[in-house]
């Protein structure tokens, strides 16, 4: 069962989504910029040193933002087809 962290976490992550597809939407930001954001932040938790089970958070949380960054959740890219 979800606790509270999970759906603060889940807020978090709506919130941030909803922000970076607002910036490039409103032309603020454009797409190179939003990735490489997600980028750093994916690297950050990447280089993150501390005892295992941080390790292991900052690993899941490194790989949520790269499985983001390769599904376009954060930015609109045009559909091909």
């Amino acid at each position: 069962m979800p606790d509270q962290n999970d759906y603060s976490g889940m807020a978090a992550l709506s919130i941030c989504e909803a922000l970076l597809l607002a910036l490039n939407d409103n032309k603020i930001l454009p797409e190179h910029e939003i990735v490489g954001v997600l980028r750093d932040a994916a690297a950050t938790h990447e280089n993150a040193i501390g005892p295992q089970t941080d390790m292991e958070m900052h690993r899941g949380v490194s790989d949520l933002i790269k499985r983001i960054i390769a599904g376009g959740n954060s930015v609109r890219r045009p559909q091909s087809g």
